[in-house]
C-alpha cells in the first residue's frame, strides 16, 4: 500500500527496496491522521527511519505497518501504554532458559 502512495505522491522518496514516504502520505497509507503519528512519536511509540530538518520526517512500510497494528491494538482495547508495555519491555525468561 505505502509502495502505491509512494509511486502517487510528490511527498515520496523512492529506492528499489522500501520507499520511504513523508508523515503525510504515511499517514494515508496507515489509515490514520498526521496528528496521531506525531503522538506516536511524542509517546516513544514510533520513530522515523530519518529526520531532514525542516522537509521532515520520512517512513518506511515496516513503520507503516507498525503504525497500522498499533492503531488497531488500540481501537480494539488496549491502551497505548499496554501497547508501549509490550513493545518496549524486554520478554520475560521462561524457567527453561534460566537452566
Amino acid at each position: 500500500m505505502a509502495k502505491d502512495v509512494a509511486k502517487n505522491t510528490k511527498d515520496a522518496k523512492s529506492s528499489p527496496s522500501s520507499p520511504e514516504v513523508r508523515i503525510s502520505a504515511a499517514a494515508q497509507a496507515a489509515g490514520v491522521s498526521s496528528q496521531t503519528i506525531e503522538y506516536y512519536i511524542m509517546i516513544g511509540l514510533v520513530e522515523p527511519i530519518r529526520h531532514k530538518g525542516r522537509s521532515g520526517r520520512f517512513f518506511d512500510e515496516k513503520i507503516i505497518r507498525r503504525i497500522r497494528l498499533i492503531h488497531e491494538l488500540n481501537e480494539t482495547g488496549y491502551t497505548l501504554q499496554n501497547i508501549r508495555d509490550i513493545y518496549l519491555k524486554p520478554p520475560k525468561k521462561t524457567r527453561l532458559e534460566n537452566v
